[in-house]
């Protein structure tokens, strides 16, 4: 099947079993803006669970904080955003849609790399076992045609960002022959920038009102705060300042459902070091914020990193950590080496003195800072993209199933009577009134068992227990497995002891020590 189908199938799931909706859905929706429904309001904080307590809880010198979105103007004039924070956006005459001239680029460069791998393909069907793929990549003039236009294309792209060059990119469309996507035609007006931040209006009467911003990120939140933080706390360098909150871009090409959003929400960590030892904090927290996505268990070959060649103009290095969604590798986390830019703009700006005092050396100077920032939106969609699965079982009937990590599940146990009588929902309710103080639990007795089961598998939820006749003597239920759909017959006693520590937070935590 087609990736693009399956991602529509995702999305179509998303929405049939209660973890994303259009926002304002009964007006007919609003562009680029989601609601998070029953499950996946779980699913989202269950990711932000596991991101939180891995930096609180597991290290010592980060700590946590909650900023406002309302911060003072001259914030983002200090931070660079009311004159940079810019799209290069193209237009067509045609269609009259609007476009972001540097993602039509990149996905150009994206179609030449799915040919070159489309040529590995071929050659590995036409060689069977014997196939070399270095050897082939090596010495195919195919594949070095293709490489070449694909080199000197990323060559051009990479020039041409370093200014902005707004002609320059134009320039690639048109060489290029990229065309628009629903009319089909190059009729293409010049480049031009767009700043992304939202305003609005501060004070009651309008005459006397202040323009501020929705903050389009929530790292500045942490640098005003810093020197509160860090003398309250008795921080000592390095120490670290994590948040998690809502932060709004306006968007003009929003597009792949979740994975870009005008109001999204972002985990951020801002860890302070002395300077001349942030490029080796930049490796470690690279190698921290990799291990935290592997331990879900994902496969290492669906990440990579990519390693930014034009930096913004507040980093000495930056990676991006890519997952292999439907739609290609796409950035979910970014690791960014700020410098003192943040903190010294700050300074500047206030005439505030937020220099740290460094007892050890006896001296006064500027942190630099390490940045990790996710974001939860495209989190969650690479979770869901890694759970979907379609199987055809051995009856020769298929099931949809949600082979979620169980600490982020939803639901980690749904209690089933077998009938609605005989004393059955009775005793169901009994044991998730014991265990719904340790974990997520789901009654249902509504349809046959099999749909029942099937209806848990669409939302990933780990474990199912049937409860029948026999229980009401024997004591025991029947433990029904997601993945495998193996089941056994287990004592009602021993439920939270198997199903808890596979379930909970810690238990991916762990892998992480």
């Amino acid at each position: 099947m087609a990736q693009e189908d399956v991602f529509k199938k995702i999305v179509s799931h998303c929405k049939e079993y209660g973890f994303v909706f259009p926002s304002s859905d009964i007006y007919d929706g609003l562009a680029a803006v989601y609601d998070y429904g029953q499950n996946g309001v779980e699913l989202k904080n269950n990711i932000k669970e596991y991101w939180w307590k891995s930096m609180v809880l597991l290290h010592e010198n980060i700590v946590g904080i909650d900023s406002a979105i309302f911060m003072h103007p001259t914030i983002w004039k200090a931070s660079g955003h009311v004159d940079a924070f810019n799209d290069p956006l193209i237009d067509n005459r045609d269609s009259k849609k609007r476009y972001r001239a540097d993602v039509l680029i990149e996905d150009q460069i994206a179609k030449y790399d799915e040919k070159i791998e489309k040529e590995v393909e071929k050659a590995r069907k036409r060689f069977g076992d014997a196939f070399n793929e270095e050897q082939y990549l090596a010495t195919s003039p195919r594949v070095a045609e293709i490489k070449q236009k694909r080199d000197s294309l990323h060559e051009r792209y990479t020039e041409a960002m370093q200014g902005p060059d707004l002609e320059m990119l134009k320039q690639i469309i048109l060489d290029e022959e990229i065309v628009d996507p629903i009319s089909g035609t190059k009729n293409w007006t010049d480049v031009r920038q767009f700043n992304l931040m939202f305003s609005t209006e501060m004070g009651s009467v309008s005459d006397a009102a202040n323009k501020i911003y929705l903050r389009p990120e929530t790292a500045q939140g942490i640098f005003v705060n810093y020197l509160n933080v860090q003398k309250t706390g008795r921080m000592k360098i390095p120490f670290g300042i994590a948040q998690i909150g809502k932060a709004f871009r306006n968007e003009i090409v929003a597009r792949q459902f979740i994975f870009r959003m005008r109001e999204f929400e972002q985990m951020e960590m801002q860890f302070f070091v002395t300077p001349g030892t942030e490029l080796e904090w930049f490796e470690k927290w690279k190698q921290t914020r990799m291990a935290w996505h592997q331990a879900l268990g994902f496969g290492a070959e669906n990440y990579r990193f990519h390693d930014h060649e034009k930096l913004a103009h507040y980093a000495n290095a930056a990676s991006d950590i890519e997952f292999r969604m439907p739609f290609g590798f796409k950035e979910v986390e970014g690791i960014h080496s700020r410098t003192d830019f943040d903190l010294s703009q700050h300074e500047k700006y206030s005439g505030r003195q937020i220099k740290y005092f460094d007892p050890q050396t006896n001296e006064s100077y500027t942190p630099y800072v390490i940045e990790t920032s996710i974001g939860v939106d495209r989190m969650f969609l690479s979770v869901m993209c890694h759970a979907y699965t379609e199987e055809t079982l051995e009856n020769g009937e298929s099931r949809v199933v949600l082979k979620l990590p169980a600490a982020l599940a939803p639901v980690k146990l749904a209690v089933m009577p077998l009938v609605k009588k005989d004393g059955l929902p009775e005793k169901a309710r009994e044991i998730v009134d014991d265990l719904k103080f340790h974990f997520n639990c789901h009654y249902d007795e509504k349809d046959s068992i099999g749909k029942r089961y099937r209806r848990q598998d669409a939302i990933g939820t780990p474990y199912c227990i049937t409860i029948d006749h026999d229980t009401l003597t024997d004591n025991k239920v029947t433990l029904r497995f997601r993945d495998t759909m193996q089941q056994e017959r287990v004592d009602i006693s021993q439920l939270r002891s198997i199903i808890e520590d596979k379930v909970s937070i810690p238990s991916l935590l762990k892998k992480l020590m």
